[in-house]
Order: C-alpha cells, then sequence, then structure tokens
C-alpha cells in the first residue's frame, strides 16, 4: 500500500521538476536583447539586429488570385504606398557585405485610412531557431573572446551539437554565397501566416518575394573583390536605372503542415500563387531616410492577415519593442 501511496506523490513531484526546468527556459526579450549586445556591441541609436542597412520606397499592388483567400486591403488592386529596408544581419554596422549571413526586406505598407502592415523577410527560405531559447543561446556562443575578438570556436561548435534546429539556415548561408544586389536575392516570410476572407475563411500561408531580375550570386573569386559595402551602392544605381519588382508568391497550407516552427520547410508541392508585384522606385542611405524610424514589427498586421502560434514570431514584437525603445533614448 505505501508503494501505491508514493506514486502519486513521485510523480507530482517529476511534474514540478519538469514544469521548473520549463521555466529556466523561458526567455525574455530584454535577455535576448542583452545577447544581442553581448554578441555585437551596442551602436548608440541604432537597431540592435539588422544595424546596416539601406532605405527605399515603392508601391505594392496586389491580385485578384489573392484577394479570393484574403480580404485584406493589400490585395485590392491598387497601388498601396511602401517604406522599405535592406538590411544584414546582426549588430555590427561595419560588418563587411560578402558576409555569409542573412539579409533582410523589411516593408512597411500605407493602407487606406493610415493603417500599416509590416512584412519582415530574410533571404534564406528558413530561420535559424524553432524557439527563442535557440537564438538567445547562439547570441550567447557569439560572444567576442577578450583575447582573440572573435566568437570561442568550441562555443560555437557546441551550440551546434545542442541546437539541431539551427542546423538548417547555417547549411543553406554556408552553401549558398551572398547576392550580387539586393535586387537580385529572393526573401522568405519564413513564418506561417493565415489569410482571412470575406466570409472568415481561414487559409495558413507562407511567402517568398522573387526578384523579377533573377537570382544572382557572388562566385567565390567576386566574393574575394566586392568590397565591404557593394549593397547600398548596387541597389541606388539599380533604381536610378529602372524600378526593381519582385512578385509575391505564396504558397497555401494543407492540413497536416507545420505552421508554428520557422525551421521546417513545407513540401515543394503546395499551391503557388502570385499575390502581388513589389516595386522599388528609388533607394538610398538610411541616415535620416523615412525607414530609419520605423519599428518593423511583423506583427503590425491589418485586417486579413493574421499571425500564427509560431512562438518565434510572437516573440519578435516585444524583442523589436525593447531595441526601439533603447533607440528612442538614444541608447
Amino acid at each position: 500500500m505505501k508503494a501505491i501511496t508514493l506514486v502519486p506523490a513521485i510523480a507530482a513531484g517529476m511534474l514540478l521538476n519538469v514544469q521548473a526546468v520549463h521555466a529556466s527556459e523561458e526567455i525574455s526579450a530584454p535577455q535576448v536583447v542583452e545577447a544581442i549586445e553581448g554578441a555585437f556591441g551596442v551602436t548608440p541609436g541604432a537597431r540592435r539586429n539588422h544595424t546596416k542597412g539601406t532605405c527605399a520606397v515603392g508601391e505594392f499592388v496586389g491580385t485578384r488570385d489573392a484577394a479570393k483567400y484574403s480580404r485584406s486591403a493589400l490585395f485590392s488592386g491598387n497601388p498601396v504606398p511602401v517604406v522599405a529596408r535592406f538590411s544584414l544581419s546582426g549588430g555590427n554596422p561595419e560588418v563587411p557585405d560578402t558576409a555569409r549571413s542573412g539579409r533582410g526586406m523589411a516593408l512597411e505598407f500605407r493602407l487606406p485610412d493610415g493603417q500599416l502592415h509590416h512584412i519582415t523577410m530574410l533571404n534564406t527560405p528558413m530561420f535559424g531557431a524553432a524557439t527563442p531559447r535557440t537564438f538567445f543561446d547562439l547570441m550567447q556562443a557569439l560572444r567576442l573572446d577578450p583575447l582573440t575578438r572573435k566568437p570561442d570556436p568550441e562555443k560555437l561548435k557546441a551550440f551546434k551539437a545542442s541546437h539541431p534546429d539551427s542546423l538548417a539556415q547555417a547549411d543553406f548561408l554556408a552553401a549558398n554565397n551572398p547576392p550580387v544586389s539586393y535586387a537580385n536575392s529572393s526573401f522568405w516570410g519564413i513564418h506561417t501566416f493565415k489569410f482571412v476572407d470575406g466570409q472568415n475563411r481561414v487559409t495558413p500561408v507562407r511567402w517568398q518575394f522573387v526578384p523579377q531580375d533573377g537570382e544572382k550570386r557572388l562566385s567565390d573569386d567576386e566574393l574575394k573583390t566586392a568590397g565591404a559595402n557593394f549593397l547600398e551602392h548596387a541597389l541606388i544605381d539599380r533604381t536610378r536605372r529602372a524600378p526593381v519588382r519582385w512578385d509575391m508568391i505564396v504558397s497555401l497550407g494543407r492540413p497536416g503542415d507545420v505552421e508554428d516552427d520557422p525551421t521546417v520547410q513545407w513540401p515543394a508541392d503546395r499551391q503557388r500563387i502570385k499575390a502581388g508585384t513589389l516595386t522599388i522606385t528609388a533607394a538610398e542611405p538610411q541616415k535620416g531616410a523615412a525607414c530609419e524610424p520605423i519599428n518593423f514589427d511583423p506583427m503590425v498586421m491589418a485586417d486579413g492577415i493574421e499571425a500564427s502560434d509560431d512562438p518565434v514570431l510572437r516573440f519578435r514584437s516585444p524583442a523589436y519593442a525593447v531595441s526601439f525603445g533603447k533607440r528612442l533614448g538614444g541608447q
């Protein structure tokens, strides 16, 4: 009888221990921002991540095909003004444009009646963390050694071994050279979102912005000679010649598709529709330009598009808010 009466107590104790472990693994937005600062340092008044960037402006015109799935004003067929920002991942404003790291495209759509909609993307089809904890641990592993002023290779090796959810993006970046221009790069939404139509029917979606100029990456020889700051100049020069365009291609999810893990790609056979075209008409250095003060929070969404339960997507909003607050305070 004693053994029987002890089982619930043991089970309860185990449950408490498991809950305690999960609680200890929870990471707050301030902790993540501080970890980014620890890895890259702080540039006062600047973004903590994707610090190096270029501003641009243009418009977006949605399609009828997209309007079948979403009632969003994005897909009205009317031109929607856009403020854009192109960037390199990380908190180093001097990072060379040849770095094997992510490139970002952030868009603010200025809809009628003062509504805003944000889309933030990467030039990798997946993210490097299934949870905020993985991203936090990566920043910890990237902290510079005081003597070498470089990350400790052993810490990075240990991080990769203990975080398999980081490997797909790392492998993609290792296998693909950086783009010759932002205009020659695809950008992926990485997260799952939900299109909501006029009858409140919901369709899970993921999207990719595909460059009409075509994909083009630096060759190994070009990588050695491209220089540290070619991306901004290339985009400014390209927009001076003619507008630059990306087609928004949306994949429609099926039951069972992963919706809460940005490290897992959907099968390639998912139905795809062209949801619209982004046109960039001008670009300029970010200092004092329209994109500089914007907090491109991906959870800023107008009616007709909603967030999934992806924990990384939902964590980005408070993390961006912490970074934005520091920027406003001149920190």
